[in-house]
């Protein structure tokens, strides 16, 4: 096996690879790196090479909550939040939490929901209809909320640019607490607090920009029981351990694809442990639907559990997650997840059929900064998914945009590094070329007039020219190491994992294995090929590239001489499939050995 202790150069003479692009060392800067430093110790390499200051290797190591938490105050109004919940919670009073439908939000209000019923509330959950009523809280919503008693409503994971509804519900007479982490604009809607750490006028807070609005939902949870505490409500009753949730935090930290540093790698790897004991009865349940029989792993939140909660809000009932999420009814918890096991596998049909015609779209207009592709009846339930999906496989940011019958679009978008796509997006909206439209720096959601595609796609292409021409121009491979066929086990994998977890903004190991022929090749699936190597080491290796039957990469592995040698690059996983544990390649590149 070999290590790179250098700054990232040209790894193993690959100029020009399979799909286009050079392969790099994933390295450190020279003076990182010091006599004491023992080339050997494999987690500690991992963790250099992802930016981890040497002298913050041990809190990197465990990564703990009390190693990362902030104090929750350094964050505007959120001592106005916790006091206004310590009084609502004193007082019995009715509250109502609104959360968006994506498993962010589900796991937001969920959190918040077992937290309140812990201090004696019974706080109900709205969860907009996708179809009928869209993103965020509609000011209709929020009055019909307060008209049934409610004067205390919280919005998660969404609110943070609902001007008119803020307004109308706070004429009548409830008061909104803004729980978020989207963009927001210098003037703020009229809400009792506004939580969010890229509020423009955030401190010390915005350092933690990065956290999903769950991980937000957290620390108003700790800010609430201090307030509490400090009031003297615990002197006679138990206080809730907080930490208990932090299952919630996890999930919907990882499928909003949140940044896996500082505070979120703190909360995915406990969160991991306290989803392992399968306390919450709603995710054990869904656990066992989507077949996951040992401890959870960082990818299982984003590619197992997350889609499945993800499916209630795209293709069936909204509030199906929440009440999986918040359920103490075993029997209950068993049906929910069954039935999102089941729109699951809708959701993928209709993606499927969403994607094909889209990708055709795209590629027929030829080269551009951004693909923005629109269709008549496209489900905006998958338009999101979609995004990715040609983010991911044109190599340039993406919007998927369902024209409904009345001419108005929706649309979600995808970004690759480097590339703002919110900022664009709400920069668009404020020249009017939108309806509405905000997000993230790697995501953005928008409503359009159907007439206005045209000029919007025209817009993104000035604004955004430049950033993707950069970021495709640094774009490379990032390799941890090579190796050859027989050094890729089981054993490697979980040295691998204690340098996680793995995801946003913190890479899971990528190896080269070689160089090997390609004994077998063939697909499977829906559209993966799957391919089986053999090293100079006499050494086989499984290998398998998703959805690229029809893609460069697996054109190339199925079309590849018996005879002619490659590197094959990728993420090295287990098989937990058969009888004993054996490691295969997620293959994500391959360069011919010339």
């Amino acid at each position: 096996m070999n290590f790179i202790t250098s700054e990232p150069r040209l790894a193993l003479g690959v100029r020009r690879s399979v799909l286009g692009q050079p392969w790099h060392w994933r390295g450190m800067p020279a003076d990182d790196l010091d006599a004491s430093f023992a080339p050997d110790d494999l987690v500690t390499r991992l963790l250099l090479t992802r930016g981890c200051p040497r002298d913050a290797l041990d809190a990197h190591r465990a990564p703990t909550i009390r190693g990362f938490m902030p104090d929750p105050s350094i964050f505007r109004d959120m001592d106005a939040a916790a006091e206004r919940l310590a009084g609502a919670v004193q007082a019995g009073e009715p509250v109502t939490i609104f959360g968006d439908y994506d498993v962010d939000g589900a796991t937001s209000a969920a959190l918040l929901i077992r937290l309140l019923r812990q201090l004696g509330l019974s706080p109900a959950a709205y969860i907009p209809d996708r179809l009928m009523e869209g993103y965020g809280p509609s000011g209709e919503a929020l009055v019909r909320i307060a008209g049934g008693g409610t004067r205390l409503i919280v919005t998660v994971d969404c609110g943070a640019q609902a001007f008119e509804a803020l307004a109308m519900a706070r004429e009548a007479g409830a008061d909104v607490i803004v729980v978020d982490h989207h963009k927001c604009t210098a003037a703020l809607p009229p809400a009792y607090a506004l939580v969010n750490p890229n509020r423009l006028d955030e401190g010390e807070g915005a350092a933690h920009g990065h956290l999903a609005a769950v991980g937000v939902a957290f620390l108003l949870g700790a800010a609430l029981l201090r307030t509490l505490r400090a009031r003297g409500f615990f002197a006679d009753r138990p206080e809730p351990k907080l930490i208990e949730l932090l299952d919630l935090v996890a999930l919907g930290t990882v499928a909003d694809v949140a940044q896996l540093r500082g505070l979120n790698r703190a909360f995915v790897a406990q969160g991991l442990k306290v989803m392992a004991a399968r306390r919450n009865i709603g995710l054990a349940a869904l656990a066992e639907a989507a077949r996951l029989t040992r401890a959870p792993l960082c990818h299982d939140l984003g590619f197992a559990l997350g889609p499945r909660i993800n499916a209630g809000g795209r293709v069936g009932k909204s509030d199906l997650g929440v009440r999986l999420l918040t359920t103490e009814d075993p029997d209950e918890a068993r049906a929910i997840a069954a039935e999102l096991d089941a729109l699951n596998e809708e959701r993928r049909a209709i993606e499927t059929e969403v994607q094909q015609v889209a990708e055709s779209a795209c590629r027929a207009a030829g080269e551009c900064a951004v693909h923005v592709a629109a269709g008549h009846g496209w489900h905006p339930g998958v338009i999101g998914i979609v995004a990715g999906r040609l983010k991911e496989r044109l190599g340039r940011p993406a919007i998927v945009i369902g024209i409904d019958e009345t001419g108005t679009g929706k649309g979600s978008g995808r970004s690759i590094p480097g590339v703002d796509l919110g900022a664009a997006v709400m920069a668009a909206r404020d020249h009017g070329l939108l309806v509405a439209g905000g997000g993230h720096a790697m995501a953005a959601g928008l409503t359009i007039a159907a007439d206005r595609i045209e000029a919007f796609r025209a817009f993104l292409e000035e604004r955004l020219a430049d950033d993707v021409a950069r970021s495709a121009s640094a774009r490379a491979l990032q390799l941890d190491a090579s190796l050859t066929p027989r050094g890729v086990t089981a054993e490697l994998v979980d040295a691998f994992e204690l340098a996680g977890p793995y995801g946003m903004g913190w890479a899971a190991p990528r190896i080269a294995a070689g160089p090997v022929r390609i004994v077998k090749a063939d697909v499977v699936g829906n559209g993966h090929v799957r391919a089986i190597l053999s090293g100079d080491d006499g050494a086989s290796l499984k290998a398998v590239a998703f959805r690229a039957a029809d893609a460069e990469l697996g054109q190339a592995l199925l079309g590849a001489p018996k005879d002619r040698k490659l590197w094959v690059a990728g993420r090295p996983k287990v098989d937990e499939w058969g009888s004993r544990r054996a490691a295969e390649l997620h293959l994500e590149d391959a360069a011919w050995c010339d």
